[in-house]
């Protein structure tokens, strides 16, 4: 079933709140977890015992590696316990059919696929529990004794479908001793409805676009459509995600948290490598701490850095999906980062910043038709269209750039940092500038309704991954 998250909570939140602020301080922890697996059993009931299999291993591993630090191996065992049940659950519910059909294509064999859907988050709340493990073997962290803490800290429905990842150590203070203020709660409204905003109202307009291109006969399609088309994936994509980690990082504020931030205007980046410091960076800090760094970083010789780069992009490939064209990605990532680290940077830094842009944005384009499409015939076709091999105009684009001209301008204006800016400016204006931004935002939450209410194209693009 399509989770329609978004509708589920209007009639969630109010309860949940309103629980949560009526209830003593020392409560409010279980009714969070309480509250976070009704959230998630709306999606898909059955699957709300795997979140739970998944804090009690978790939290009975930590305890057992705390118990046992001054042994010298059951801390190892334990850690390898967590890291192998955590994997096992991701592979089975994620990879386990990819890696049957593959088997089966490859040796002629017919062992039947396993036809399991695939818990929603799954991919995030096995990668924070593990990190909570790994943290506590390094020493990091104390293992959490109060398993209702702990569950809230896994469960917590914020973020929970589609991140940000939180890590264990960046909130354990907050869980335990958080400060709920009427400032904080304002700000987590703010926050949620701008968020709203750019997932309802933007990404959803645009995500029309692309899909329509996507649906088109490669055959049919010109050089300036294929190019039209991606550019539509890369706005809907970046407004889709950035606008539900702003929805997750305004209702924990509301609940007093402070998660940290996932995108940073990342099409403002002058290098891939700064993309992706600007770009799911949640995921990149997890993959850096958890991966790269124990793997020898860039501290053990030119080979080995290289050798970690591809690695760490190759698994980030996987993570996402499992089908070759996201193995395909991380591939063309590594690829590009170790260019970048080994050549174009050199010929790259000292150029202006529209040059380096002009060299970014085109890479970006070519990552996300490797990412978008899941045939690798349609993709080869697409990325031949963009290199210019086929017409280059015809009415069609003429048409869809009369429909979304003004949308695509409009979009391109908001994925930089300036349309907020001058928002934050008008709000210190006084009393005025309050009330134009309280009435910005009323305008954004209505529509924001209205659209989910009239029940149009709404998809919510990262909860596949």
């Amino acid at each position: 079933m399509v989770f329609s998250s978004i509708t589920f909570l209007f009639y969630f939140l109010p309860f949940t709140i309103g629980g949560y602020y009526l209830l003593p301080k020392s409560m409010r922890n279980g009714w969070l977890l309480v509250m976070s697996l009704v959230f998630y059993s709306f999606g898909e009931p059955i699957y709300v015992l795997i979140m739970i299999a998944s804090i009690l291993i978790d939290y009975t591993n930590g305890l057992f590696i705390e118990k046992y630090r001054s042994h010298k191996i059951y801390p190892k065992i334990f850690l390898l316990l967590s890291v192998a049940l955590n994997l096992g659950l991701l592979g089975f519910f994620k990879y386990g059919d990819f890696f049957i059909h593959n088997v089966n294509g490859l040796f002629s064999l017919n062992i039947p696929l396993l036809k399991v859907s695939l818990p929603l988050g799954i991919s995030f709340f096995t990668f924070q529990t593990m990190s909570y493990s790994i943290d506590v073997y390094r020493g990091n962290t104390k293992a959490q004794k109060n398993i209702i803490t702990f569950g809230t800290y896994v469960s917590m429905f914020p973020q929970l479908i589609a991140g940000p990842i939180v890590i264990y150590k960046d909130v354990e203070r907050q869980l335990m001793h958080r400060q709920e203020t009427r400032h904080n709660f304002w700000a987590g409204v703010e926050r949620f409805v701008i968020g709203l905003g750019k997932k309802v109202l933007l990404a959803n307009s645009i995500g029309q676009l692309f899909e329509e291109v996507k649906a088109m006969a490669p055959e049919t399609l010109t050089v300036a459509m294929a190019w039209l088309g991606i550019t539509a994936f890369m706005l809907q994509i970046y407004f889709d995600f950035s606008g539900y980690s702003d929805m997750a990082i305004g209702l924990g504020k509301m609940f007093g948290f402070e998660f940290l931030e996932n995108f940073n205007y990342p099409y403002m980046a002058k290098s891939i490598s700064e993309f992706w410091r600007r770009w799911h960076m949640s995921l990149s800090k997890w993959f850096r701490d958890y991966l790269y760094i124990p793997l020898g970083g860039n501290k053990k010789g030119r080979g080995k850095t290289l050798r970690n780069i591809a690695v760490v992009w190759v698994l980030t490939g996987f993570w996402h999906g499992a089908a070759w064209n996201y193995l395909l990605w991380g591939i063309y990532f590594a690829v590009i980062l170790i260019l970048e680290k080994e050549v174009l940077m050199k010929y790259l830094e000292p150029r202006g910043s529209f040059v380096r842009r002009l060299y970014t944005l085109p890479i970006l384009a070519f990552s996300f038709v490797i990412f978008a499409l899941e045939d690798l015939k349609h993709m080869g076709s697409y990325l031949q269209l963009m290199l210019f091999q086929g017409p280059l105009v015809d009415e069609a684009v003429l048409f869809y750039l009369h429909r979304y001209g003004l949308l695509l301008l409009l979009l391109f204006f908001t994925a930089t940092p300036y349309p907020y800016q001058m928002y934050v400016k008008i709000k210190a204006q006084g009393p005025l500038g309050k009330m134009l931004s309280v009435a910005t935002l009323s305008v954004m939450f209505l529509l924001s309704l209205a659209y989910i209410v009239d029940g149009a194209y709404n998809p919510f693009l990262y909860f596949r991954f």
